[in-house]
Order: C-alpha cells, then sequence, then structure tokens
C-alpha cells in the first residue's frame, strides 16, 4: 500500500469526510502521477476524488468493526498537521 494513505478503518471517531477526501486525493495524485493539479487536469482529477471518496465511504460502512485500530495517526488528527493547515488559513 501506498505509504501517504492512511488506513482509514476502525479510527475512534470515525474517519470524517475530510479524512476520506485527503485519502482519495492522494490516491488519485498517485496513481494519475501528478505532483499538483493544473487548470488542465482539475476537473478530471475533481470527478475522481469525489467517486472514490464516496466509494471510500461506502465501503468503511459495509466493513464489520476492526478488532485492532490502525498503526498510524491520519495526519489530519496530527496536531502538527492541523496547525499548518490553519495557519494557511
Amino acid at each position: 500500500m501506498c505509504r501517504n494513505i492512511t488506513a482509514l478503518r476502525g479510527l475512534e471517531p470515525a474517519a470524517t469526510p475530510e479524512e476520506i477526501h485527503a485519502a482519495a486525493l492522494q490516491y488519485v495524485r498517485k496513481v494519475g502521477g501528478l505532483a499538483g493539479i493544473s487548470a488542465a487536469n482539475r476537473s478530471a482529477v475533481e470527478a475522481a476524488v469525489a467517486d472514490i471518496a464516496a466509494a471510500t465511504t461506502r465501503l468503511l460502512e459495509d466493513l464489520p468493526d476492526r478488532k485492532v485500530p490502525p498503526k498510524s495517526v491520519p495526519p489530519l488528527r496530527r496536531p502538527e498537521v492541523r496547525a499548518r493547515i490553519e495557519a494557511r488559513g
């Protein structure tokens, strides 16, 4: 599995829409070989992210509860990442 995509199943509290969107964006960028999103590829990327986020939400809802929590904390739950996001404003 790509190191940049964090396991979202079994989080307490459950994964947020923001975390699911971030994971979907990481997946699309990795698969598409995109370092960034340009005006030329924005609509394709946004459509793919929306589709993958919806599929991920359904998957997380349909899977049984996880017996062991994920080994890593999702980036959006790390204080230093939240501070960086809030500083951008």
